[in-house]
């Protein structure tokens, strides 16, 4: 109220100086010039709600302004290519560069300090392979759906309408389908935006069943089958917990629930909601299992998974033997790390709570090969993959394929303002201002998106191709080096010893029947939610 009160003031002296003869003009622009500084002083030593002001007025604004613009002047001033957090420099470059479709060579080599403990590089073959130029996809929910999907090696991560804009939607799932991957919706619901690009989308469902909710709250089945038999929904995946803030629910303020958000997510407009931080009744790995027969009964059959960012191991390992005793099998698995992204998560969460996905991915794999279910379960690694080498680096710890957020955002333009939880996103991604999102072009940035995917999926296979394999299913830790100290370098193989798959995946895939359902499928003892 005051700063307009205060522009209100500026402009009024302005026009009365405007008004004045010209004799005048001198004296009284010297005074509309010294009268506004002295009513903010005035105000900044009366005020008590700011310390350094009534000590500092006037100049002490200054403090303020220069810690609104730290992040910038730290982005283009301070930081050198390779220190920057979360993604250094270099990295975002690479992105923009594969996105605009520029070279993406560096000059005069490496800026990194190779010999740094903790530096990892490819174990390159004396004699490499040329690399394969179409790119080879994972096959989902082969044993287990009626209808599987092919998905790419990678794809967009779980981004919301409602912590994404529009315009920004609608660039993805166009990118999507130009580029033949998948885009997850989040949480949030399949909103018209998701549908206008005619991308393969998978439907992520929340801890709040955004799009398929009762009134209260609760899971409606009706309202899944509806939105979820639509043909370019091709995966069904339950969010259990994402790396950015496991264990934690969200909310979303109620002015940014409008009426488009409110009539796609079940909810009312103008009031906040809440995301529960897990979904009520899901109490056990049974009742888990239940419900995910259930969406794959009412969704037509069609492959689901279930994400998540790994905490006690013991809640995997128990996952993974209930689907071996139950013989209701999970399609597929992403594993988020700790240090994946996301819109606004509280500090100790974000730095925390959660396993990196390193951690996570060996523990979800290893356990399903000593499980004999690794064939039927495909893992996708979610948090931090931007380049070629973090796709490799994830298919050679066991991973399938990956999701990237931040990698697509910053295809689309996205600067790492790190503005995403404030609503003013500069280049209208995270945001859902209008006047912010229309400077977005969906048909500049939907090429970008693709390309990127292109260029990295390429970037990809050239590095298969290095280290002398042609298929991604022959790459395994002993590929991937590290110096864990300055006189020792060990490969990954040695850290996390490959685990061999127990009994033939066979016969655990083959409890479950594409398009049928078992009897424990058939009269679940743990009812699901709703």
């Amino acid at each position: 109220m005051f700063r307009l009160a205060y522009l209100a003031l500026l402009l009024g002296l302005s026009l009365a100086l405007a008004a004045m003869p010209s004799a005048w003009r001198v004296p009284l622009a010297v005074w509309l010039l010294a009268f506004p500084v002295l009513v903010l002083g005035a105000h900044d030593v009366v005020q008590r709600r700011h310390a350094l002001l009534r000590n500092y007025p006037v100049v002490g604004h200054f403090r303020y302004l220069l810690e609104r613009l730290r992040p910038e002047l730290r982005q283009y001033f301070g930081e050198s290519d390779v220190d920057g957090v979360p993604i250094d420099r270099e990295v975002r470059s690479l992105v923009y560069r594969r996105a605009k479709g520029e070279p993406e060579t560096v000059p005069f080599g490496s800026k990194r300090n190779l010999s740094a403990v903790g530096v990892e590089w490819v174990a390159h073959a004396m004699y490499p392979r040329p690399p394969r130029l179409e790119e080879s996809r994972v096959l989902v929910g082969a044993t287990t759906s009626a209808r599987p999907y092919a998905c790419s090696r990678l794809n967009v991560a779980a981004m919301s309408y409602g912590a994404l804009g529009d315009t920004a939607i609608r660039a993805l799932s166009r990118g999507a389908r130009l580029g033949g991957f998948a885009h997850n919706t989040g949480e949030g619901g399949v909103s018209p935006h998701h549908l206008a690009g005619g991308g393969d989308l998978i439907w992520q469902l929340g801890t709040a069943y955004f799009g398929c909710r009762t009134s209260e709250g609760h899971f409606d089945p009706e309202r899944f089958r509806d939105v979820a038999q639509h043909p370019n929904i091709k995966m069904i995946e339950l969010k259990l917990s994402q790396g950015g803030k496991p264990g934690y629910g969200g909310v979303l303020p109620a002015s940014k629930v409008s009426a488009e958000i409110a009539a796609i997510r079940g909810v009312r407009q103008g009031q906040r909601v809440v995301s529960p931080p897990r979904h009520p009744g899901i109490e056990s790995p049974a009742a888990l299992l239940h419900f995910v027969a259930r969406l794959r009964e009412l969704s037509g059959h069609k492959p689901v998974g279930v994400k998540l960012c790994v905490g006690a191991e013991r809640d995997v390992v128990e996952l993974v033997e209930t689907m071996a005793k139950t013989g209701i099998m999970l399609d597929y698995v992403v594993v988020d790390g700790a240090e994946a992204g996301t819109g606004a998560a509280p500090l100790e969460f974000a730095n925390h709570v959660g396993a990196p996905l390193e951690h996570g991915l060996v523990l979800m794999v290893d356990t399903l090969r000593r499980a004999g279910l690794r064939d039927v379960t495909k893992v996708f690694a979610s948090g931090r993959v931007l380049t070629g080498f973090d796709v490799f680096r994830a298919v050679a710890l066991g991973a399938d394929g990956c999701f990237s957020g931040r990698g697509m955002m910053l295809a689309l333009g996205c600067l790492q303002a790190l503005r995403c939880n404030t609503n003013d996103c500069p280049v209208g991604i995270a945001t859902q201002d209008p006047a912010l999102t229309r400077a977005l072009d969906v048909g500049d940035k939907s090429l970008r998106v693709k390309r990127y995917h292109e260029a990295t999926i390429a970037s990809f296979h050239s590095l298969l191709g290095a280290v002398g394999v042609s298929e991604p299913s022959e790459l395994g830790r002993a590929h991937l080096l590290r110096r864990v100290s300055t006189t020792r370098i060990v490969s990954l193989a040695e850290l996390y010893p490959e685990v061999q798959e127990r009994g033939s995946s066979r016969e655990a895939s083959a409890r479950t029947h594409p398009g049928q359902a078992t009897p424990l499928m058939s009269a679940p003892s743990h009812p699901p939610p709703g």
